[in-house]
């Protein structure tokens, strides 16, 4: 069940991507953001009423202020790139994970030469440093906010926290830092056309309620190398969305650099975890 969950969050996830670039047309970025999660929380108010809303404050701060630095950055950076794009790009949190880990641990890492494969990935699907744009590099950053995300995500469930108040705080606390930079910044907030409304409420019960729940879960049954490889089919799903109902073109070069992402990052991980594996004595397969 925990695998089928993986899946279910990389798609519906990856469909998110085209419909947020399309839906930018009636409202701002940030103003997207914060709707969403407004609404993601008032669906789980009435349960996270039923708790005491006191616990949990500090892990919901620290997630929702990653969650919102991931969301805003990867939102506004769709209006400058490709959905694709965006997609690959972010998927490259899973190489950030390890990275972090090397800087919290100062151990060695194995399976880093898979690092050079994302990078040259990133090269064709981009094409090249003069290739890359605003949008671009915002994704990069959501990517490294994303890993962060997962991380103190794992931190917090192994602390057998409580699923439904973990997520209730995230949400409105995110939508909350939203609100705060459009009223900051100015940003209008008004959605111009029904057709954006369709699209936040979608978001907020889907890839948002549903899949930030789900992924809470997950992560309490499934070590994060395992998780980071089931949500690294996200990018893929995305860039399928988008070249079939998102209506982007088709480019080869972008379509080999995505793949050779996604090829590094499930190596990467894979010859880690065999490593991990023959330290503990386990029997590699064949």
């Amino acid at each position: 069940m925990s695998y089928a969950g993986l899946v279910y969050c990389a798609a519906v996830w990856g469909a998110t991507f085209f419909m947020v670039k399309d839906a930018l047309a009636d409202v701002d970025p940030v103003a997207m953001v914060a709707h969403r999660f407004l609404i993601a929380a008032l669906c789980l108010l009435p349960w996270a009423l039923r708790r005491r809303l006191q616990a949990l404050l500090w892990e919901g701060f620290v997630l929702s202020l990653i969650l919102a630095g991931l969301y805003i950055s990867q939102t506004v950076g769709l209006g400058h790139t490709t959905a694709s794009n965006c997609a690959f790009i972010t998927g490259l949190f899973v190489v950030f994970v390890p990275l972090y880990m090397l800087a919290l641990t100062l151990k060695p890492l194995a399976g880093t030469q898979w690092l050079a494969v994302a990078v040259g990935g990133l090269w064709l699907l981009t094409g090249g440093l003069s290739g890359v744009n605003r949008g671009d590099a915002l994704s990069l950053v959501a990517a490294a906010t994303c890993a962060g995300h997962l991380l103190f995500t794992d931190k917090c469930v192994r602390s057998d926290a409580d699923v439904i108040l973990l997520a209730f705080h995230q949400f409105w606390m995110t939508a909350a830092m939203a609100y705060l930079a459009c009223a900051v910044l100015r940003l209008p907030v008004a959605v111009a056309a029904p057709q954006g409304w369709i699209v936040i409420v979608f978001l907020a019960l889907f890839p948002t309620l549903s899949a930030f729940f789900l992924q809470i879960l997950i992560q309490k049954r499934l070590p994060p190398l395992t998780v980071s490889l089931g949500f690294s089919l996200e990018p893929v799903f995305a860039a399928l969305f988008a070249w079939t109902l998102g209506g982007e073109e088709f480019v080869g070069r972008r379509a080999v650099g995505g793949l050779l992402i996604v090829a590094a990052m499930v190596l990467g991980e894979l010859h880690r975890f065999d490593l991990r594996r023959a330290r503990r004595g386990e029997v590699l397969p064949m």
